[in-house]
């Protein structure tokens, strides 16, 4: 039944057979070339200074000889902790030249949460933005792995012509910071590296991002060189990207979507890019008006918030053509679609994808000339999926709601050092996703929720027993159980249930945890509701009972 309508809505415009524009090599070398064919073309707009495709081919080249002259090897894990910058680009970029592994590290971690993550992987360097690097500096002596670390000012990207409004992480004085090498310096005393390492394009890891899967603390998904290629050529033909396009980068470069739309496609595609730190409403509005932008992705909430703005119809947006996005606390429907098409005069917003980390996402889209609100689109090129009972494992038939189970060359390798994870989630090749989801009759995909109790706080996986690890660390908390509740703006919010130690019952208080929490967890995962018990319900081997705790 699946092979019959796999196909049955592919779009007209985009061809059925997927094609490699530069054939099967790494993205890096999609970068070298457009250096070579390309020199002089703007690649990404950063506040008016236009970067070439040569001006980051040279600079990628030189941060890869710096690193090769650090003692960066092929397979070493290096952490990218800044905002999006074009420093971002050109270190990721870098370190795959060199067959080292790109590590993203949110902007919004604190330390806790780095030490875990970065002794994790055994990171060897990291290169950060120079206001995170006080949390790097906290850790440092805690990470025996670290090697050294390099520092960055954003402005030092900045041209003189600013032509978008300037956050205030671009305001920032320049700082010089001890024991560490400066980012600037490195690209005016290094030479470009002329050789590239060799790529086992299907085998070697080029990228690892922390997902918990469906349950667990964080773990380093293991994502190859031809994962990348697959997935960024899969959606540049299926969102039929061109050269002449200009698009935008505002959603983080360090969560997997973002990768994807704007450090991996504007390279493949060779389509210009304006790139942000972050969203604010009038540096995006500008940055579409000023330099006539046509396609691009964001997230629900930010077309929700422009939508908002007073005045907003006297500015000038009609250069958007097509607006893929994703439904983070605000679903991407009709109305929205609706509203958006009208401000734009005819711009087309629609539901991006459905994908994981561990498919580096993009495993459907949707047809351009078939779109289906309330649908994640269609499965994309090479992929395979089925809908299962996720306690026989019996396939499902269309209309029915079960496991999504997918296969496709975007698949990753599996969790680093955990083969018991690894093999719960990846059988004979095929991704047990752990989310619901079901097909219908034209074979587009529903997303229904989840199997497990992963949170989905915007935008982001937050998994219970990670926050639980973290809000541990508070001397007053004996026992934590954290759980998902529903919120309009986030899509769901945590909250946490605590017994207190004896000591600490009635001296501490539910303001006085949530503050505690915000200084120490990320903005996205901490808790917003805190509600103190005796005692947990629990299994008689101990184990906290979340779902009955949901079910309240």
């Amino acid at each position: 039944m699946l092979n019959e309508i796999k196909h049955k809505s592919w779009p007209s415009a985009s061809p059925k057979t997927l094609h490699y524009r530069l054939g099967e090599q790494p993205l890096h070398e999609y970068l070298l070339q457009n250096g070579k064919d390309e020199y002089d073309k703007t690649a990404y707009v950063f506040y008016g200074n236009n970067i070439t495709w040569g001006q980051l081919s040279d600079d990628t080249r030189r941060m890869a000889s710096f690193l090769q002259s650090q003692g960066v090897k092929k397979g070493d894990p290096i952490g990218l902790f800044m905002q999006n910058c074009p420093q971002y680009l050109i270190s990721h970029y870098a370190v795959q030249m060199l067959g080292a592994v790109v590590v993203p590290l949110n902007p919004m971690y604190k330390q806790s949460e780095l030490e875990y993550l970065m002794n994790e992987v055994k990171l060897k360097a990291v290169i950060v933005g120079q206001e995170l690097y006080d949390l790097i500096q906290e850790v440092q002596s805690k990470v025996s792995s670290l090697s050294f670390v390099v520092t960055t000012n954003y402005a030092d990207y900045l041209a003189d012509e600013v032509t978008i409004p300037l956050p205030e992480e671009l305001k920032m004085e320049k700082r010089a910071i001890d024991n560490t090498c400066d980012f600037i310096e490195i690209m005016k005393t290094n030479d470009p590296i002329s050789e590239t390492a060799h790529i086992d394009l299907w085998n070697d890891i080029s990228l690892m991002v922390f997902t918990s899967g469906t349950t667990g603390r964080p773990k380093a998904a293991m994502l190859t060189y031809g994962n990348a290629l697959f997935k960024t050529a899969a959606t540049s033909s299926g969102y039929q990207l061109k050269s002449t396009d200009k698009t935008l980068a505002v959603a983080p470069l360090c969560h997997i979507a973002g990768m994807v739309m704007g450090v991996n496609l504007p390279v493949y595609s060779r389509s210009s890019c304006v790139l942000l730190t972050r969203f604010e409403p009038e540096a995006m509005i500008t940055a579409i008006e000023k330099y006539t932008l046509n396609k691009m992705y964001s997230i629900a909430p930010m077309n929700a918030a422009i939508l908002q703005i007073p005045g907003i119809e006297k500015r000038n947006l009609t250069s958007l053509k097509l607006n893929f996005a994703t439904s983070f606390g605000i679903p991407v429907d009709e109305k929205l679609a609706k509203a958006w098409r009208e401000l734009t005069n005819g711009c087309l917003l629609f539901e991006a994808s459905f994908g994981l980390s561990e498919t580096h996402t993009c495993d459907t889209f949707m047809p351009i000339d078939k779109i289906k609100h309330g649908t994640c689109g269609i499965v994309t090129y090479d992929t395979d999926i089925r809908i299962v009972d996720s306690e026989t494992g019996r396939d499902l038939s269309i209309g029915e709601q079960g496991e999504i189970v997918l296969k496709n060359p975007g698949v990753f390798k599996g969790y680093l050092n955990r083969p018991a994870d690894t093999a719960e989630t990846l059988k004979d090749g095929w991704l047990y996703t752990g989310d619901v989801g079901m097909l219908d009759e034209d074979g587009y995909l529903y997303f229904i929720g989840r199997i497990k109790e992963m949170i989905k706080s915007s935008g982001f996986s937050v998994f219970p027993e990670d926050v639980e690890a973290l809000m541990k660390e508070h001397e007053a908390i004996l026992q934590v159980a954290a759980i998902g509740i529903p919120d309009e703006t986030r899509g769901e919010s945590v909250k946490a249930f605590i017994v207190l130690k004896p000591d600490y019952v009635g001296k501490v208080s539910e303001e006085e945890i949530i503050n505690w929490a915000k200084e120490h967890i990320a903005a996205y995962k901490y808790p917003r509701e805190i509600e103190f018990r005796e005692s947990l319900p629990a299994t008689s081997s101990g184990k906290v009972l979340r779902r009955l705790l949901v079910e309240e």
